[in-house]
């Protein structure tokens, strides 16, 4: 097969994985213009329409499809195999790229990974925060980052944080101006700052337990986000009651901007897990960020 064919083919892959030449484009390095002309090129070559081209997307054909699925695979094998060639560098070099939760990204992927790639300038991590549930094997991602109870089974996992905790918090001008509640049920009279994330379509339920007792809230009030971070914003600014992961708040509960409710309401869970596929060879350099992810996980 001409050279120009395989380098077209992996240029395929990307194009029909992104769904966009402009997106394909920047990975492979190349304009956008010459990227379709490479496209154009390789079906001429192979007689047969491999994308469905419209002014805001690109598709894959039947065929083209069809060719995904046979050389996606394929492809990924060759880079695995590439890539463990870099079991023979003395250091660790590449890019990782990391799919995790923003809460998992902000408090454990980032305050551990900073030091490390100041200590391997050839080390790049590319992390992005999606509260989706990512197909890291089709997205191409290295590692991802989720809770324990989240997990594919096909996945080696590794734990790196100790059992998490929500906490129920608001501003102490707000528990001024209404009652402090007793039970989750109570709640229902509470301004609640609501969250909207991917993973649940609708707004985000708040779970409770104590002693063997699991609740399910479904709180309602004026702020819905789709973040964290204006969730305990919206919190700080005494707008109403906020469910958040402790570590985000516990400063602010340390210095009284925030106060906490239905502490006895609020258990531990399985903590986050760095996780990827059972058969992705494991280079120096993924094997270095995974050991940086595990850090300290004294709780």
């Amino acid at each position: 097969m001409p050279r120009e064919n395989l380098n077209d083919l992996q240029a395929f892959v990307h194009v029909a994985r992104e769904g966009s030449f402009t997106k394909a484009a920047a990975q492979l390095g190349v304009s956008q213009s010459a990227l379709s002309h490479a496209m154009r090129g390789l079906e001429q070559r192979l007689g047969v329409r491999l994308l469905t081209r419209t002014t805001r997307s690109v598709s894959t054909t039947e065929a083209g499809a069809r060719l995904l699925d046979t050389l996606g695979p394929r492809l990924a094998e060759i880079e695995d195999g590439l890539a463990a060639l870099a079991e023979y560098r003395e250091r660790p070099a590449g890019t990782i790229r990391i799919n995790a939760t923003g809460h998992a990204a902000e408090y454990i992927a980032w305050p551990r990974l900073a030091p490390l790639l100041q200590q391997y300038p050839d080390l790049k991590v590319e992390l992005a925060a999606d509260y989706g549930l990512a197909d890291i094997v089709a997205e191409r991602y290295d590692i991802g980052i989720r809770l324990g109870e989240r997990l594919a089974r096909d996945m080696v996992a590794v734990p790196i944080s100790p059992p998490l905790r929500m906490r129920v918090v608001g501003a102490p001008g707000y528990f001024r101006q209404h009652v402090v509640p007793r039970h989750p049920d109570e709640l229902a009279d509470h301004n609640c700052v609501t969250l909207r994330l991917p993973t649940h379509g609708g707004l985000m339920p708040w779970d409770f337990g104590q002693d063997g007792n699991e609740l399910s809230v479904r709180v309602s009030g004026q702020w819905t986000f789709n973040t964290m971070g204006m969730t305990r914003a919206a919190a700080l600014a005494g707008s109403g009651l906020a469910w958040l992961p402790e570590d985000q708040v516990q400063p602010m509960l340390d210095d009284g901007r925030l106060q906490s409710v239905l502490d006895d309401w609020c258990p531990h869970f399985d903590g986050y897990y760095a996780y990827y596929p059972s058969r992705r060879h494991v280079t120096v350099a993924m094997r270095t960020v995974l050991d940086a992810l595990r850090g300290p996980m004294a709780g």
